[in-house]
Order: structure tokens, then C-alpha cells, then sequence
């Protein structure tokens, strides 16, 4: 997938609320991120994805808050 089409299915999940695409969709885009080498973006991505997974109780929010918390934008939580 294409960087105008993931932003085009992000649209589309926040507008159909999906939680489970925007964690998935949010995770994609840090990974194509940092694939860039851009730690920056790629944080911005995660914590949206991380937000959405704890407000959700998606079972990936250990993940995605151990990633930031190894890119030293995050406490590590229990969970």
C-alpha cells in the first residue's frame, strides 16, 4: 500500500470509528516511518496508535508503549 492510500484508509477509519484499523493503520504508518528514518513521525504515529489501543483495551497497547518507551518518548507501563 502507497502512502496516499494509507492516509486515505485513515481518513476512513476515523470517520467510521474504527479503533481496530486507526491502531493498525497508526502502527503501519510509524513502521513506514522509521523504514525513513524518521524517529519523529514515527513517535507521532505510535502514540496515536498507543492511544487508541488504551482507550480501545486492545491487547497491542504493551507493544506499542514498550516501542516508545525504547525510543525514549514513553514510561514503561505495566499492563
Amino acid at each position: 500500500m502507497d502512502l496516499r492510500e494509507l492516509d486515505k484508509q485513515l481518513l476512513q477509519a476515523h470517520a467510521d470509528n474504527d479503533v481496530p484499523a486507526l491502531i493498525r493503520l497508526y502502527h503501519e504508518a510509524a513502521d513506514r516511518a522509521e523504514q525513513n528514518q524518521d524517529l519523529d513521525a514515527a513517535c507521532f504515529y505510535l502514540t496515536h496508535a498507543f492511544v487508541f489501543a488504551l482507550e480501545y483495551g486492545a491487547p497491542e497497547a504493551d507493544e506499542l508503549n514498550r516501542k516508545l518507551f525504547e525510543r525514549g518518548r514513553a514510561h514503561r507501563l505495566v499492563f
